[in-house]
Formats: structure tokens, C-alpha cells, sequence
């Protein structure tokens, strides 16, 4: 691999393996400059790949990639079709195109079927929502600099509104096809237990879809969903006036301090573990809140504890990297215990055990391979 300057039209080459490390003062002597070219190769794949993420989120957010879907088209045809400007399509179809997102032949673009299933419609198999999450994460990199050097973090508001929207966007798919059909179901007894009547909490609900589906599902139980995000209650409790729902209600409330009188006979948590200030303390709270023959459902990312036992796992680096720009830094923010995303199914099982559960049963969730279904009952 060569590293390339420009002057008109005059251009020099450099090796980059004796060039670039003699200049960073790594000792060269016995440098495999075939790994070099390798890694630097795929740095670039990297770095590509970054973008092509926000070339998704931009085709998503636009309806493009409806667009595509509805069938080939040229960058003109499929600007008219989706109401935007096609200069800006064509860009970002090229993009697409050489990301091998899209196909392109003789002018014309064509979202493949086995491609347009992960990348559009409602259900839980549409990835493109996930996207949004390096539009969100990137403007802070800065931010979590400052902390690495200062301590602290990024408190959880400076995400907001942003983040309460891409939440929402990347588990409404799941919820809708899973929540009451694949993953309810796991928790034995719990279906005939909500379908005759219970007292049920969704802790960390956010905008409370998954709390007004199930609301909705099982009207003989009575549901409140809890989070700290104002504007996402407020979705929250639209949705279920939308949709006429009189057993379900909605409270800002830091789920440390769940309430625990009367006890709940059913309490959720999906995916909001792993970022709280003092996880320890929830699940305690959790324990405190839940009758004795209640249960703890709680989804959370599916991982290792052990660093080792991640590497070669492909979405480690998407999750490991999702922890420092966001779960974690928004609980180190506070002064929090800074768990992270990738607690792991082994710490987790242990803080249970610590909280009081002496139950606890580990699932697979369906068409979600990222996370894992916790199924705990009180010791």
C-alpha cells in the first residue's frame, strides 16, 4: 500500500508501513507490512462502513428506502416516488450502491427482496431504525473525551429528545410482533395469570408501547408504566388515550424508589438495567415491589461478562462502543456505578441472586439476537 500526495498534477508515493510508523517512532524492525496493508484495509472498511450507517439512517428517515422497495427505479423515478430532490437521491443511492446495499445496473437502482426485509416495514426483522443510533451517539464523541480526561459523563437529558425517538424506533417493530405472541409467553404461567387479572409494572418504559400493548392484550390486569423522561410519558400516555385504554397509567418516577404497596404480581424491564445510576439498588426495589409468588421480567443485551468470552462476536464492537457513548457514561453522569451494556448474563444472574431472586431462568428472545429474556422469581 502506497500513501498518495497530490500537487496539479503531479503525484508521489510513499510506503506506508516504513513512512508512517518511523514518523509515529515505532521501531520497524520486524514490522509484517503484509499485516499493515491488511489492517489498513480494513480500516477503511471501517470507516465506510460508518458512513454507509448514515446513509441508512438518511434512506429511512426520508422514506427512500420505501421507495426502493416498492420497486427498481432511476435516481429520477425514485426521487418523484418518495417526494425528494434527486440530486440528493442519486448521491445517496451511489452510496448504497457501492456499499452493496443496493444493486445498480444501466442507471436503475434495486433494492433485493432478501435486503427490503431488513430494511423496511413494521415487524421486528426491519434493522434500519438501528441506524439512528450513530446519528445519536456521534455529536457527543466530544463530550465523552472531556470525561475520559475529567471523570463524570453525560447526563441522560443531554440525549434527549433524540434519544426517546430512536428508543422507540428500534423496539416498536419487536414489541409489536413479539411482546404478547413470543416473548410474554416464555414466563410459564404468566399469560393465564395477566389474562385473569394482575397488578403489573414496566419499569424504564419510555414511550410505553410495550406497556400499552399489554394493556390492551389483557384488559382484566391493571398496568403503570415508569420513567424518568417526561416527554417520553407523555407519548407514553397519548398512545393509551389513543387507543382508549382506562387499565394502564403512566409515571415520571427514578424506579430506585418503586413503589411496593400494594405489591406488583408482575414487574418488566426491557433493556433498562444495564444503564440505571445504581442498578443494584433497582433490582432491590424491583424485589421489594413483587408479591411473593410475583415475577421479574427483564430483557436485557445478550452477552458475556468476560471481555474475552465477546471477542469474535460481531455485534461486541456495536455494543461495546454504544456502552462508553451512552449506557454508561449516562450513569457515570450521576455518580452511577457505570455498568454498562455489556453487564452480561453472568453478572446479571449474580446481582439477581444478590437482590433476592433465587429463580432465575435465561431465554433467547424471538427475532432479537441481541438480547436475552431474565425470568426471576422470589428466593
Amino acid at each position: 500500500m502506497t500513501a498518495t500526495t497530490r500537487s496539479g498534477s503531479d503525484t508521489t508515493s510513499t510506503s506506508t508501513a516504513s513512512t508512517a510508523t518511523a514518523t509515529a517512532g515505532i521501531d520497524t524492525a520486524g514490522i509484517d507490512t503484509a499485516r499493515v496493508e491488511r489492517f489498513a484495509g480494513e480500516l477503511i472498511g471501517t470507516y465506510a462502513g460508518a458512513i454507509t450507517t448514515l446513509m441508512i439512517d438518511l434512506a429511512e428517515r426520508t422514506g427512500l428506502l420505501d421507495a426502493l422497495a416498492e420497486g427498481p427505479g432511476t435516481s429520477t423515478q425514485l426521487a418523484e416516488r418518495a417526494g425528494l430532490t434527486e440530486r440528493y437521491v442519486r448521491e445517496c443511492l451511489a452510496a448504497l450502491a457501492t456499499a452493496g446495499i443496493v444493486e445498480h445496473a444501466h442507471g436503475t437502482f434495486t433494492l433485493p427482496p432478501e435486503h427490503a426485509v431488513c430494511l423496511t416495514g413494521p415487524g421486528s426483522a426491519n434493522l434500519a431504525p438501528m441506524a439512528r443510533i450513530c446519528t445519536l451517539l456521534a455529536p457527543h464523541v466530544s463530550g465523552v473525551a472531556r470525561a475520559f480526561r475529567e471523570g463524570g459523563g453525560i447526563p441522560y437529558e443531554e440525549f434527549r429528545p433524540e434519544f426517546t425517538d430512536v428508543m422507540d424506533g428500534m423496539s416498536r417493530g419487536l414489541m409489536d410482533g413479539q411482546l404478547l405472541d413470543g416473548i410474554v409467553p416464555l414466563v410459564p404461567g404468566l399469560p393465564g395469570k395477566l389474562a385473569a387479572g394482575a397488578r403489573v409494572a414496566d419499569i424504564g418504559c419510555g414511550t410505553g408501547h410495550s406497556t400499552n400493548l399489554l394493556a390492551k392484550a389483557y384488559p382484566a390486569s391493571r398496568f403503570v408504566g415508569y420513567d424518568i423522561a417526561t416527554d417520553a410519558i407523555a407519548r407514553a400516555r397519548a398512545e393509551a388515550a389513543e387507543w382508549g385504554l382506562t387499565n394502564v397509567a403512566f409515571e415520571v418516577r427514578d424506579v430506585v424508589g418503586l413503589p411496593a404497596d400494594p405489591p406488583f404480581d408482575a414487574v418488566f424491564a426491557f433493556d433498562a438495567i444495564h444503564d440505571q445510576v445504581d442498578p443494584a439498588g433497582v433490582l432491590a426495589a424491583v424485589r421489594r415491589a413483587l408479591d411473593s409468588d410475583g415475577v421479574f421480567v427483564m430483557m436485557d443485551v445478550n452477552a458475556a461478562s468476560r471481555l474475552d468470552d465477546n471477542i469474535g462476536d460481531p455485534a461486541a464492537p456495536l455494543l461495546y462502543g454504544v456502552s462508553t457513548l451512552h449506557c454508561m457514561t449516562v450513569s457515570l453522569a450521576h455518580g452511577g456505578a457505570g455498568l454498562g451494556t455489556m453487564w452480561g448474563r453472568e453478572l446479571a444472574c449474580a446481582m439477581l441472586a444478590d437482590a433476592g431472586f433465587g429463580d432465575v431462568t435465561v431465554h433467547d428472545v424471538p427475532d432479537d439476537p441481541l438480547d436475552c429474556l431474565y425470568v426471576a422469581r422470589p428466593a
